[in-house]
């Protein structure tokens, strides 16, 4: 989205001190990998769809109650991208994160929505009326500012995700500093609160208010991971955990009443919310930062893929075999294609297509011949 490299944006962050090389998080991937599987379920078994002939929780009365609260795993998500994308920004210029984010986002973004519009305009018609305009408009991900229905619906959080890295790239180009972070990690939640107090939609979509909360502590716990425990950032960490309280819990009560046959109980809402900021907490500051296991880094990979291609695909093999194979044959199926497809994904576009991609786009920007700061043996994980 950015063509030219204007002078202020491309100016150098200020300096801070080196820090000690880091280890990836291996089981922040395992979370990740968790949360996709856990949105997986949620819309098979809990959130309603015409693939198993009945309300999916009428199929599933157990099953898919336990499932509705994995509605919440966008949450989480938001609050590890906050911690891995301030990770990543840390020490680069505005040119070298935009073409990381666009790079690392539209490739698997356009093969997803290319595979699932054609699931849905010529083998599954029946799945879901959409015309080539709103494909052409998705394809730019920028349907819901100008009010055209996504093609997929969880691509909703894809577009809170480029507001968030606006955001980011904001304060990159100020220069990112300890001080600079928690300041804007205190100040924009409450913005945001204000925001949603107000009713001013537009400075809610600006700020993202509902979901700040979730990114801001996500980006103070990386500060407290990189440099160590302080009373500041964590009383702001307690701040954002009582505005996302206040903005999810409501709204979360209200989506999965329409959206499934259950009634949720606010107060697991509320301690799932909390959750999500104490489950990165754990990941990243206590021992189990300290687990090293290969596999959950190649899980995290799936996680992205994954999650843009599982909706569609998987509710048209359900509608496809639900009326000749048991429920859980079934469930199995749906759970197996949509792993396929992710793999099939990563594989052939995001480990070769993604790479591609960020090197023209930093060319582009005139990224290489920005100022950069690296860390000692930085190695930052990829959201």
């Amino acid at each position: 989205m950015v063509t030219t490299r204007p002078a202020p944006l491309a100016a150098a962050p200020a300096a801070e001190p080196r820090t000690p090389a880091r280890p990836r998080l291996h089981a922040l991937d395992g979370v990740r990998f968790l949360a996709a599987a856990g949105v997986v379920l949620y819309h098979f078994v809990a959130r309603w769809h015409t693939g198993w002939g009945e309300a999916p929780g009428e199929r599933f009365p157990v099953l898919g109650h336990v499932a509705t609260y994995f509605a919440l795993a966008p949450e989480l998500f938001f609050v590890v991208s906050g911690f891995v994308i301030l990770w990543t920004a840390w020490g680069r210029s505005v040119p070298q994160v935009a073409a990381s984010r666009l790079a690392r986002i539209y490739p698997a973004y356009w093969t997803a929505l290319a595979l699932t519009s054609l699931l849905l305009l010529v083998l599954w018609r029946d799945g879901k009326q959409v015309s080539l305009g709103e494909v052409a408009v998705n394809a730019t991900l920028l349907q819901e500012l100008v009010g055209v229905r996504h093609v997929d619906g969880v691509y909703w959080t894809l577009w809170v995700e480029l507001r968030f890295y606006a955001l980011v790239l904001l304060l990159v180009a100020v220069g990112v500093t300890r001080s600079r972070v928690l300041a804007f990690a205190g100040l924009w939640p409450v913005a945001g609160l204000a925001a949603e107090l107000s009713g001013a939609h537009v400075l809610q979509e600006v700020l993202i208010s509902r979901y700040a909360p979730l990114f801001a502590g996500g980006m103070l716990l990386y500060l407290i991971h990189r440099d160590g425990h302080a009373r500041l950032p964590w009383a702001l960490v307690g701040l954002n955990v009582a505005i996302a309280l206040s903005t999810i819990v409501p709204a979360q009560m209200g989506s999965l009443s329409r959206n499934t046959v259950f009634e949720p109980n606010p107060w697991i809402l509320a301690a799932l919310t909390v959750g999500c900021f104490a489950t990165v907490a754990v990941v990243a500051l206590t021992r189990v930062s300290q687990v090293s296991w290969a596999p959950l880094a190649a899980l995290g990979a799936l996680t992205y893929p994954l999650y843009l291609v599982h909706e569609y695909w998987g509710w048209w093999a359900i509608a496809q075999l639900s009326a000749h194979l048991p429920t859980y044959v079934t469930l199995g199926v749906a759970v197996v294609l949509s792993v396929a497809l992710a793999a099939a994904l990563h594989h052939a576009v995001e480990r070769h297509a993604a790479p591609w991609a960020r090197r023209r786009l930093e060319e582009l920007l005139g990224a290489r011949s920005a100022p950069r700061r690296r860390t000692v043996g930085f190695r930052p994980q990829t959201a």
